[in-house]
């Protein structure tokens, strides 16, 4: 890293000289687990995307419509693994009931419990940007999107590499390059909107570069439904603002690097607020406060490094909060994480933020570690079309349900409780209907933490909506959609219930099993 010059220097001065007056540098439970969904994605039950569903491998954006397009519901879990380049000349529109999607853009549209996620030697899509509407539980991973225009041609997703709107939730995007090649003039918008009540979404160890516009969160000063965004360990590089725009809606702003900010940076206004903590601000102008607009938002600030940065002064539609970056208001965070220490960032980010970097993450103390166990990396090889998860190798360790005992609430003729815990996958218990519980009991209290529904061969997809219940209690352990895999805080107890609330055909359930 370059030398910082005497203003830099006084700059990270007087930000130490804030945090010895009593605005500590917070390491607030700092507990989380490395290599996982983090920030407010994992809040409103967090996000999983396709964990637990089918693999597709796709090579074109015909093939991820494709895969969209051929589960059996737009709830069933996929993972689409995607390596190449997917453009316009390769992205043809597809029908199906479980899908809504287009051949000028990847439309994720009406959908949840989706990944995306790059393999082999990398994914990019170029000129053709990734539509989020209307749609839950979606990471997008490992992942390069470029030059998406709103004008010129080709034209996608109103100019916007990730866009999201009406309704969206719990959304993860991480280690991936968002980048444009100019501004508005060029044809370019923004690398990373959010607007129309979408909420709850982390962006992480990713690279915004080369664009007028980062990403806004809102449309307009009324558009302020939309919040609880998580952003770290990304880079902000040569951009000339909205790294955020934040209207209304809480943002979480930590361990990213800013560098050459041309106008403005983190725009908190129209009743944001913002919790600004351990960034590194480079070579850039009002990297904090609220711009372009009367309508003032709030921040605050602790242990982020000011290195050669500008200040304009005070007017009409015009509030830097520099150079002191006092704090305005104060936010509470509702999860866990580790905040490293802000002069470490910049080399932290460099190692870690954007596609192909290895999923490296930092681990809290300004140090990089590959993760031991990538929660979106499915567990059956990569395939040309869906693959069987009867034929899924189970998580580790012994599969407590055999010489359990198992009960339920209903049984369809010929099938049997039993059948979901002997091992063997040619047999099943199917409800009497399309909904209803199968339960694995002991004589004496397991501890368990994972339960893996196989569906028997060629019923796949058929459950929807499910509840793991501690029998014990009547305690929801977890709930979601389809089956597979599903994990949860570890419990003790004698019988542990599987809850079918809905399903697209008739369920059959060959295992149910379970682990700790």
């Amino acid at each position: 890293m370059r030398r910082r010059t005497a203003r830099g220097l006084a700059a990270v001065l007087a930000t130490a000289a804030v945090i010895a007056t009593g605005v500590a540098l917070s390491t607030t439970n700092a507990s989380a687990a490395t290599g996982g969904v983090t920030g407010y994605a994992t809040q409103n039950g967090g996000t999983t995307g396709g964990q637990g569903g089918q693999v597709v491998k796709a090579t074109t954006g015909t093939q991820i419509n494709q895969a969209l397009c051929n589960r059996a519901s737009t709830s069933t879990p996929i993972i689409i693994q995607v390596e190449g380049t997917i453009n316009h000349g390769n992205t043809a529109d597809v029908s199906g009931s479980s899908c809504d999607v287009g051949n000028t853009l990847i439309d994720l549209k009406g959908v949840s419990n989706v990944t995306i996620l790059g393999v082999g030697g990398g994914a990019v899509f170029d000129q053709i940007g990734i539509h989020i509407r209307e749609s839950s539980n979606i990471i997008i991973q490992n992942v390069t999107i470029k030059n998406v225009k709103k004008s010129g041609s080709p034209t996608s997703n109103g100019g916007d590499a990730i866009g999201m709107e009406s309704g969206v939730r719990n959304v993860w995007v991480d280690h991936t390059t968002l980048e444009a090649s100019g501004g508005e003039a060029e044809g370019y918008d923004g690398l990373f909107d959010m607007k129309n009540d979408t909420k709850y979404v982390t962006l992480s160890y990713s690279i915004l570069r080369n664009s007028e516009r980062g990403g806004l969160v809102g449309s307009s000063e009324t558009d302020v439904s939309n919040s609880f965004i998580t952003y770290h360990h990304n880079l902000y590089q040569n951009l000339n603002s909205r790294v955020p725009l934040l209207r209304g809606g809480t943002a979480h702003v930590y361990n990213n690097h800013y560098s050459g900010i041309v106008e403005s940076g983190i725009n908190s206004r129209a009743g944001g607020k913002a919790k600004v903590d351990n960034n590194y601000f480079e070579d850039s102008k009002d990297v904090l406060g609220t711009f372009y607009t009367s309508e003032r938002g709030t921040w605050q600030t602790s242990g982020n490094i000011l290195d050669n940065v500008t200040w304009s002064a005070t007017g009409t539609d015009n509030y830097p909060a520099g150079p002191a970056m006092a704090s305005t208001t104060t936010v509470s965070i509702p999860y866990s994480y580790a905040l490293d220490n802000a002069s470490c960032v910049p080399t932290i980010v460099a190692q870690t933020a954007g596609a192909n970097k290895g999923l490296q993450v930092s681990d809290g103390s300004c140090s990089v570690q590959t993760p031991s166990q990538n929660p979106t990396t499915p567990t059956t090889s990569p395939t040309t079309g869906p693959t069987d998860p009867g034929t899924s190798p189970a998580p580790g360790g012994t599969n407590l349900s055999i010489g359990a005992g198992a009960d339920g609430s209903s049984k369809a003729d010929g099938t049997s409780y039993g059948n979901v815990i002997d091992g063997n996958m040619s047999t099943y218990w199917s409800p009497s209907g399309t909904t209803g519980r199968v339960s694995v009991k002991w004589s004496t209290a397991k501890t368990i933490d994972t339960v893996n529904i196989r569906e028997a061969a060629g019923y796949e997809g058929n459950i929807d909506n499910w509840q793991v219940v501690n029998n014990a209690t009547g305690a929801v352990l977890a709930s979601g959609t389809g089956a597979g895999v599903i994990s949860f805080t570890a419990v003790s107890t004698t019988k542990v219930n599987f809850v079918i609330t809905s399903a697209s055909g008739t369920p059959r359930i060959a295992e149910f099993e379970v682990f700790a």
